[in-house]
């Protein structure tokens, strides 16, 4: 389900790609803090030939200790809908890590796809992850929930339904 998630994210955002930007704003800046970290970031907006637009920021804040954070936050608007992702990661000094993001999908003929999820390793090295990620359309849904821990191993537990919201069996290939 994995790659599934990652082609059918692959395939709404490629629908939604702007070949030539007709009209493009971009904003960036960077700097030093007072505690010896830098700040930098961008803004931008863009429209496409055919009304489709992009627009978004990312940025990335330092805090002279070792102590890093960088997020971006991107909509992508289209004749075949509306596609949004957010993502966020922090190392602190100790080497600790933790990330987390999601994506939003709102197809033009009704279907929908939402994932959701993140990781944290500790500066021990512990590894902790979970993802839920849902797909729907006119032919019903599926729901897929995995996690994993470096202590217990990985889950992943995979719920179908069909149009009428009736759990089935999953179709296999």
């Amino acid at each position: 389900m994995k790659h599934a998630t990652l082609i059918a994210s692959l395939i709404a955002l490629g629908a939604f790609t702007i070949q030539t930007a007709e009209a493009q704003r971009v904003g960036r800046g960077a700097g030093r803090t007072a505690s010896g970290g830098v700040v930098a970031g961008q803004v931008h907006d863009r429209e496409g030939p055919n009304g489709g637009t992009l627009r978004g920021a990312r940025g990335v804040a330092s805090d002279g200790q070792g102590n890093v954070i960088a997020g971006s936050a991107n909509c992508a608007d289209g004749a075949a809908g509306r596609a949004c992702r957010a993502g966020v990661t922090e190392r602190t000094a100790d080497g600790a890590v933790t990330h987390e993001s999601g994506i939003k999908i709102d197809g033009a003929n009704g279907g929908t796809l939402a994932s959701q999820g993140g990781f944290a390793k500790d500066a021990d090295g512990n590894v902790v992850r979970d993802r839920t990620t849902e797909a729907s359309n006119q032919n019903g849904s599926v729901a897929v929930d995995s996690a994993y821990t470096s202590e217990t191993g990985g889950s992943r537990t995979v719920t179908c339904a069909n149009a009428a919201g009736e759990i089935v069996t999953c179709p296999t290939r």
